[in-house]
Parts: C-alpha cells; structure tokens; sequence
C-alpha cells in the first residue's frame, strides 16, 4: 500500500513531497529519466511502469512545475466483495494526462477537463495528488475515480504549516475518518524531520537522509507464511512495507534473483529484456494486475521545491530488475532543475463561471 506525504511547513521549501511505491518487487519498472510527453511535446521527469503499454508512472513532475503522485485503492463488487474491479483504463495513464496538462492553465480549469464526460471512470480505485507548482501557489488538488466534476475535487496545501497524507484509500477531506496508523505515523514523523531540520540547520542532503527515514519506518506485524492477500488489511500499520509473499511468490522471486543482478536503467533496455522473456510470466489470474514474486516497498522519492523554483528529486531504488537488495544508497537517482515560468501567474480559471475555491474544494 504506497504512502505520499506532502507538507508546506518546512520554512525553507514551498513545498516537500515524499512518497513510497509499493508493489511487487518485480513488477517492470524502468529508472527515473527525462522523456518527451507524448501530447504536449514537453519534458517529464519520471521512472514508468513497463507492465503495461500506456508505460504511466506513479508520480512524476514535468519541467514546467506539473506534479502528480498516484494511490490506487482497491475497488470490490458490491454483489462479490472478495474480488476487486478490474480497470478499463490504466491508473498510470491519469499522471501521464495529469502531466500533459497547458501549464499556464489553472489548476482548477484542468482539473475540470480531467474529470468532465467521466474522465475518471472506468480507471479503477486511485486518488492522484496534482499541482501546478508556482511561487503563488493555487494548492494541490486530490483527483479521485469517484469524482463526477472539479466540485467534488478538494484542494489542499493553500496554507503554511500543514502536512497531508494519503494511502491507498479514498482521501478524506472532511477529516472525520480516523486516519490509517501508517499515515497517522508517516505524518508524525514527517514533521518531526522537519522540525530537527530547522532546529538543528541541517545540510539538505542531510534533510533528504532523514526524509528516506521516514518512509523506511517498518512497524509491520509479522507472519512469514502469510500471503499477500491474507495481509492486505495489515498494510495500513506500517509506512514502509518489507517483503511479503507465500511460498509460490517467494519461489518466482528466488528463480529471477538466480539470474543475478538486473538493472532497468532506461524504456529501452527494460523492453528488449521484457522481449527476451528474461522474466518470469506474470500470473494469469492476478488479483492486482500483476503479482510474480515478492510484495513490498519497491521505490521509495523525495521531492523538494525551494522558494526560487528550484527542483531536487532523489528516487531511491531498493531492488534491481530481478528482485536483488540494493544496498542503501547505491539505487539513488538524483536531479535537479529549474522550474519553468515559477514566478508566472495562471490564466484565470472560468470552469463553470467561478473563479475560487469553496469549502476546501476546486
């Protein structure tokens, strides 16, 4: 179950991103890179997910200050509630949309022509985290399959001081839900790096180690034969999730990692080893799209933005193509950039004949 926290409190930065992406270790995925948006024609910085041919991506941030994080929940039958809806459309494509966006558009105008005509159905159960980062911020807008218009869209991360968290659950923007321990926990901790930052002037780099502390926080309940299925309802107790599999998973993992180490390092290398049928085959009946292997936390990213634009992205990687460990630190990929036109203002947003926000909404 991955976890993004997103926080403005940090004096130093406008914003700070932090996410962890669970899955099954061998799910193929290639490494962060630059890639040419398909519609837009502009750069993206993100890794992609290499399962299925739309190639989307889990979070990912463009050069002109476009950002979004995807969560996907699962969605049952309300006839079976033992098997999950399967997806028309793929998750990852709703980023890569996201990213595609007019950056000069407003949040609140884009937002509408994502989820208008039932933009969002039809997707499956996710919750995408979406912002255009400016120095005058419009916030950051939390998209959900279950969003029949931008009215039903909430916008968060307008105000100084606040820290948000989000699962792999509907997000609750009432605040009447108890919130899962593993956000209830990411976010405690969250703000404590933060405040050891300020108290403590750390270096960045040392704020960026302390940051992939916290997405490393394990307080996950043990049982070593427990299939993934049978834990489901345990991953909301931990931040980060360590491996996770019965016999039959810890088999097909053990076969790749026989292999020996196996980088995805670029779109291109990952598909010619996809091609080779290098890797083991993917379950025909999956529950979760693809389940070969382990489960766990399978990448882990920090984002933060200062007040000048300025990007640092560091995604760490904490296993190679065949399901090796990578020893801390060696699976870090780190850039860092400018954002274009961050001190420029939005046009102004006439979605529906207003132009502001209402009660925490679009």
């Amino acid at each position: 179950m991955c976890i993004v926290l997103l926080t403005t409190s940090h004096p130093d930065y406008a914003l700070i991103a932090i996410d962890n992406r669970d899955e099954f270790i061998l799910r193929p995925t290639s490494r962060p890179h630059w890639w040419t948006h398909g519609t837009s024609g502009r750069p993206v910085l993100s890794s992609r997910d290499l399962q299925r041919a739309e190639k989307g991506t889990w979070m990912g941030i463009s050069k002109d200050g476009l950002m979004a994080v995807l969560t996907n929940y699962r969605e049952t039958d309300v006839q079976d509630q033992n098997h999950p809806i399967h997806a028309a459309k793929s998750r990852g494509g709703m980023v890569t949309a996201w990213l595609g966006t007019p950056p000069e558009e407003s949040l609140k105008d884009s937002v509408h022509k994502l989820v208008e005509n039932d933009g969002v159905k039809g997707v499956g159960g996710f919750s995408m985290v979406c912002g255009k980062l400016r120095k005058q911020t419009q916030g950051i807008a939390i998209v959900s399959n279950r969003a029949g218009n931008v009215e039903e869209v909430p916008i968060v991360a307008k105000e100084r001081g606040e820290i948000w968290g989000l699962s792999n659950t509907a997000f609750d923007a009432t605040g009447n839900q108890e919130e899962w321990p593993k956000i209830a926990m990411g976010k405690k901790l969250f703000r404590e790096a933060i405040d050891k930052s300020v108290s403590d002037k750390k270096s960045k780099d040392d704020f960026v180690s302390d940051l992939f502390d916290v997405l490393s926080h394990d307080t996950l309940p043990r049982n070593e034969n427990a299939s993934l299925v049978e834990y489901i309802h345990e991953l909301k107790k931990s931040v980060f999730i360590p491996l996770i599999g019965d016999e039959k998973h810890r088999k097909a993992m053990e076969a790749a990692m026989a292999k020996g180490p196996g980088e995805w390092t670029d779109d291109q290398a990952a598909a010619e080893e996809l091609m080779s049928e290098g890797r083991p085959d993917p379950s025909t009946t999956p529950i979760m799209g693809f389940e070969t292997g382990m489960y766990g936390t399978q990448r882990q990213t920090v984002v933060l933005v200062d007040w000048e634009g300025n990007v640092t992205m560091v995604e760490r990687a904490l296993w190679d193509g065949n399901g090796n460990a990578v020893p801390k630190g060696e699976g870090d990929f780190k850039f860092e950039f400018e954002i274009n036109g961050w001190n420029d203002e939005f046009c102004n947003g006439s979605t529906n004949g207003t132009n502001g926000e209402t009660n925490g909404h679009l």
